[in-house]
Protein backbone atom coordinates (compact mmCIF):
# COMPACT_ATOMS: atom_id res chain seq x y z
CA UNK A 1 0.00 0.00 0.00
CA UNK A 2 1.70 3.28 -1.08
CA UNK A 3 2.14 5.80 1.72
CA UNK A 4 0.67 9.23 0.98
CA UNK A 5 -0.03 12.32 3.08
CA UNK A 6 -3.55 10.96 3.58
CA UNK A 7 -2.43 7.52 4.76
CA UNK A 8 -3.45 7.20 8.44
CA UNK A 9 -0.59 7.02 10.92
CA UNK A 10 -2.62 4.51 12.95
CA UNK A 11 -5.49 2.42 11.62
CA UNK A 12 -7.21 -0.27 13.68
CA UNK A 13 -9.96 -2.38 12.11
CA UNK A 14 -12.32 -4.84 13.83
CA UNK A 15 -9.96 -5.37 16.76
CA UNK A 16 -10.81 -8.11 19.25
CA UNK A 17 -8.93 -8.76 22.48
CA UNK A 18 -9.65 -11.43 25.08
CA UNK A 19 -8.08 -12.59 28.30
CA UNK A 20 -9.13 -16.22 28.27
CA UNK A 21 -12.93 -16.21 28.23
CA UNK A 22 -13.14 -12.48 29.04
CA UNK A 23 -13.77 -10.39 25.91
CA UNK A 24 -12.30 -6.93 26.49
CA UNK A 25 -12.47 -5.53 22.93
CA UNK A 26 -15.26 -6.80 20.70
CA UNK A 27 -14.54 -5.29 17.28
CA UNK A 28 -13.15 -1.76 17.48
CA UNK A 29 -12.16 0.59 14.64
CA UNK A 30 -9.86 3.58 15.29
CA UNK A 31 -8.13 5.87 12.80
CA UNK A 32 -5.65 8.66 13.50
CA UNK A 33 -4.31 10.63 10.55
CA UNK A 34 -1.22 12.81 10.51
CA UNK A 35 -1.61 15.49 13.20
CA UNK A 36 -4.87 14.06 14.59
CA UNK A 37 -5.52 13.97 18.32
CA UNK A 38 -7.93 11.15 19.18
CA UNK A 39 -9.13 10.79 22.77
CA UNK A 40 -10.56 7.56 24.17
CA UNK A 41 -13.02 7.98 27.03
CA UNK A 42 -15.22 5.58 28.97
CA UNK A 43 -15.69 3.92 32.33
CA UNK A 44 -13.03 1.81 33.98
CA UNK A 45 -12.99 -1.60 32.30
CA UNK A 46 -14.37 -0.33 28.98
CA UNK A 47 -11.21 -1.38 27.13
CA UNK A 48 -9.48 2.00 26.61
CA UNK A 49 -6.04 1.17 27.99
CA UNK A 50 -6.15 -2.33 26.51
CA UNK A 51 -6.80 -0.81 23.08
CA UNK A 52 -3.79 1.48 23.47
CA UNK A 53 -1.56 -1.43 24.49
CA UNK A 54 -2.76 -3.45 21.50
CA UNK A 55 -1.96 -0.55 19.15
CA UNK A 56 1.57 -0.41 20.58
CA UNK A 57 1.84 -4.22 20.33
CA UNK A 58 2.40 -4.55 24.08
CA UNK A 59 -0.64 -6.86 24.05
CA UNK A 60 -1.56 -9.43 21.42
CA UNK A 61 -5.02 -9.08 19.89
CA UNK A 62 -6.98 -12.10 18.72
CA UNK A 63 -8.63 -10.72 15.59
CA UNK A 64 -8.55 -7.65 13.36
CA UNK A 65 -5.95 -5.52 11.61
CA UNK A 66 -3.49 -2.94 12.91
CA UNK A 67 -1.74 -0.72 10.36
CA UNK A 68 1.01 1.79 10.94
CA UNK A 69 1.39 4.28 8.07
CA UNK A 70 -0.30 1.76 5.80
CA UNK A 71 1.89 -1.17 6.85
CA UNK A 72 -0.14 -4.05 8.26
CA UNK A 73 1.15 -5.95 11.29
CA UNK A 74 1.85 -9.52 10.22
CA UNK A 75 0.52 -12.31 12.43
CA UNK A 76 1.01 -16.02 12.98
CA UNK A 77 -1.44 -18.33 14.70
CA UNK A 78 -5.13 -17.76 15.41
CA UNK A 79 -7.29 -16.57 18.27
CA UNK A 80 -5.61 -16.76 21.67
CA UNK A 81 -2.54 -18.18 19.91
CA UNK A 82 -2.15 -15.20 17.56
CA UNK A 83 1.14 -13.31 17.88
CA UNK A 84 3.09 -10.87 15.69
CA UNK A 85 5.10 -12.81 13.13
CA UNK A 86 7.98 -10.38 12.66
CA UNK A 87 9.80 -9.16 15.78
CA UNK A 88 11.79 -6.62 13.78
CA UNK A 89 8.51 -5.11 12.57
CA UNK A 90 7.25 -4.97 16.17
CA UNK A 91 10.36 -3.08 17.32
CA UNK A 92 10.17 -0.70 14.35
CA UNK A 93 6.51 0.12 14.95
CA UNK A 94 6.85 0.36 18.72
CA UNK A 95 9.78 2.79 18.49
CA UNK A 96 7.60 5.01 16.27
CA UNK A 97 4.72 4.98 18.77
CA UNK A 98 6.08 6.39 22.03
CA UNK A 99 3.90 5.45 24.97
CA UNK A 100 3.52 7.59 28.10
CA UNK A 101 2.20 5.57 31.01
CA UNK A 102 0.16 6.54 34.04
CA UNK A 103 2.95 5.64 36.48
CA UNK A 104 5.88 7.36 34.71
CA UNK A 105 8.10 4.18 34.61
CA UNK A 106 11.35 6.12 35.04
CA UNK A 107 14.54 4.28 36.01
CA UNK A 108 15.16 5.25 39.66
CA UNK A 109 18.95 4.73 39.44
CA UNK A 110 19.35 7.04 36.41
CA UNK A 111 19.26 10.82 36.25
CA UNK A 112 16.41 12.42 34.34
CA UNK A 113 18.80 13.14 31.45
CA UNK A 114 19.94 9.50 31.37
CA UNK A 115 16.32 8.32 31.43
CA UNK A 116 15.49 10.47 28.41
CA UNK A 117 18.62 9.39 26.51
CA UNK A 118 18.45 5.66 27.23
CA UNK A 119 16.14 4.37 24.48
CA UNK A 120 17.41 6.51 21.55
CA UNK A 121 20.98 5.41 22.32
CA UNK A 122 20.43 1.73 23.20
CA UNK A 123 17.41 0.89 20.99
CA UNK A 124 17.93 3.19 18.01
CA UNK A 125 21.73 3.27 18.20
CA UNK A 126 21.89 7.03 17.77
CA UNK A 127 24.98 9.09 18.55
CA UNK A 128 25.05 9.87 22.31
CA UNK A 129 26.19 13.46 21.82
CA UNK A 130 23.35 14.18 19.40
CA UNK A 131 20.86 12.45 21.71
CA UNK A 132 22.12 14.42 24.72
CA UNK A 133 21.56 17.71 22.89
CA UNK A 134 18.06 16.56 21.87
CA UNK A 135 17.28 15.37 25.41
CA UNK A 136 18.16 18.77 26.86
CA UNK A 137 15.99 20.39 24.20
CA UNK A 138 12.97 18.22 25.04
CA UNK A 139 13.41 18.69 28.80
CA UNK A 140 13.35 22.45 28.19
CA UNK A 141 10.28 21.98 26.02
CA UNK A 142 8.33 20.32 28.84
CA UNK A 143 9.54 22.90 31.36
CA UNK A 144 12.06 20.91 33.43
CA UNK A 145 15.35 21.75 31.74
CA UNK A 146 16.83 22.52 35.15
CA UNK A 147 16.10 18.98 36.43
CA UNK A 148 18.37 17.09 33.98
CA UNK A 149 20.85 15.96 36.64
CA UNK A 150 18.23 15.14 39.27
CA UNK A 151 16.97 11.64 39.99
CA UNK A 152 13.27 10.74 39.67
CA UNK A 153 12.79 10.57 43.45
CA UNK A 154 13.81 14.23 43.67
CA UNK A 155 10.97 15.33 41.36
CA UNK A 156 7.27 15.83 41.96
CA UNK A 157 4.80 13.54 40.22
CA UNK A 158 4.02 16.23 37.64
CA UNK A 159 7.71 16.73 36.93
CA UNK A 160 8.25 12.98 36.60
CA UNK A 161 5.38 12.73 34.12
CA UNK A 162 6.83 15.60 32.10
CA UNK A 163 10.17 13.77 32.11
CA UNK A 164 8.36 10.70 30.78
CA UNK A 165 6.87 12.83 27.98
CA UNK A 166 10.35 14.21 27.16
CA UNK A 167 11.60 10.62 27.02
CA UNK A 168 8.88 9.75 24.54
CA UNK A 169 9.61 12.81 22.41
CA UNK A 170 13.33 12.04 22.32
CA UNK A 171 12.51 8.90 20.29
CA UNK A 172 11.17 11.33 17.67
CA UNK A 173 8.13 9.12 17.07
CA UNK A 174 5.41 9.35 14.46
CA UNK A 175 2.79 9.36 17.22
CA UNK A 176 2.46 9.61 20.99
CA UNK A 177 0.21 7.30 22.99
CA UNK A 178 -0.91 8.59 26.41
CA UNK A 179 -2.43 6.13 28.89
CA UNK A 180 -4.20 8.16 31.61
CA UNK A 181 -1.25 10.60 31.82
CA UNK A 182 -2.75 12.70 34.62
CA UNK A 183 -4.75 10.26 36.75
CA UNK A 184 -1.94 9.57 39.24
CA UNK A 185 -1.42 13.28 39.93
CA UNK A 186 -2.82 15.80 42.37
CA UNK A 187 -4.99 18.46 40.65
CA UNK A 188 -2.33 21.20 40.73
CA UNK A 189 0.34 18.87 39.29
CA UNK A 190 -2.15 17.59 36.73
CA UNK A 191 -2.35 21.05 35.17
CA UNK A 192 1.42 21.06 34.51
CA UNK A 193 1.04 17.94 32.38
CA UNK A 194 -2.18 19.11 30.71
CA UNK A 195 -0.36 22.25 29.53
CA UNK A 196 2.40 20.15 27.92
CA UNK A 197 -0.16 17.94 26.15
CA UNK A 198 -2.04 21.00 24.90
CA UNK A 199 1.21 22.47 23.58
CA UNK A 200 1.99 19.22 21.75
CA UNK A 201 -1.51 19.15 20.25
CA UNK A 202 -1.11 22.72 19.02
CA UNK A 203 2.08 21.65 17.22
CA UNK A 204 0.10 19.14 15.16
CA UNK A 205 1.49 15.97 16.71
CA UNK A 206 -0.40 12.73 16.17
CA UNK A 207 -1.69 11.47 19.51
CA UNK A 208 -3.98 8.83 20.99
CA UNK A 209 -4.99 9.80 24.53
CA UNK A 210 -6.78 7.61 27.05
CA UNK A 211 -8.07 10.04 29.66
CA UNK A 212 -10.55 10.52 32.48
CA UNK A 213 -10.21 14.30 32.05
CA UNK A 214 -13.16 15.38 29.92
CA UNK A 215 -11.92 18.98 29.72
CA UNK A 216 -8.59 17.79 28.33
CA UNK A 217 -10.37 15.57 25.79
CA UNK A 218 -12.65 18.45 24.82
CA UNK A 219 -9.83 20.98 24.50
CA UNK A 220 -7.22 19.02 22.53
CA UNK A 221 -9.09 16.41 20.49
CA UNK A 222 -10.04 16.37 16.84
CA UNK A 223 -12.04 13.20 17.48
CA UNK A 224 -13.39 11.57 20.65
CA UNK A 225 -14.30 7.89 21.01
CA UNK A 226 -16.56 6.69 23.84
CA UNK A 227 -15.98 3.02 24.62
CA UNK A 228 -18.50 0.96 26.55
CA UNK A 229 -17.90 -2.70 27.40
CA UNK A 230 -15.41 -3.21 24.59
CA UNK A 231 -17.39 -1.52 21.83
CA UNK A 232 -17.57 2.01 20.45
CA UNK A 233 -20.85 3.38 21.75
CA UNK A 234 -20.45 6.82 20.17
CA UNK A 235 -17.72 8.86 18.47
CA UNK A 236 -17.31 12.19 16.77
CA UNK A 237 -16.02 15.73 17.15
CA UNK A 238 -15.69 16.86 20.79
CA UNK A 239 -18.32 19.56 20.43
CA UNK A 240 -20.79 16.89 19.26
CA UNK A 241 -19.99 14.29 21.92
CA UNK A 242 -19.78 16.66 24.86
CA UNK A 243 -22.39 19.17 23.70
CA UNK A 244 -25.00 16.92 22.07
CA UNK A 245 -24.49 13.27 23.09
CA UNK A 246 -26.90 10.92 21.33
CA UNK A 247 -26.39 7.80 23.42
CA UNK A 248 -28.11 7.38 26.77
CA UNK A 249 -24.97 5.61 28.03
CA UNK A 250 -22.76 8.54 27.02
CA UNK A 251 -25.13 11.01 28.65
CA UNK A 252 -25.01 8.98 31.85
CA UNK A 253 -21.20 8.73 31.72
CA UNK A 254 -20.77 12.48 31.21
CA UNK A 255 -23.24 13.21 34.00
CA UNK A 256 -21.27 10.98 36.38
CA UNK A 257 -17.95 12.62 35.51
CA UNK A 258 -19.38 16.10 36.07
CA UNK A 259 -20.73 15.02 39.45
CA UNK A 260 -17.39 13.53 40.51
Amino acid sequence: MPVTDKTPVIQVSNLHKSYGSLDVLKGVDITAGQGDVVSLIGSSGSGKSTLLRCVNLLEDSQQGDIRFKGEAVTWRGDGLHRHPADQKQVIRIRTNLSMVFQQFNLWAHMTILQNVMEAPVTVLGRDPKEVEAAAHRYLEKVGIGDKAENYPAQLSGGQQQRAAIARGLCMEPEALLFDEPTSALDPELEQEVVKVIKDLASEGRTMLIVTHDMKLASDVSDHVVFLHQGLIEEEGAPEQLFGHPKSERLRGFLSSTRAA
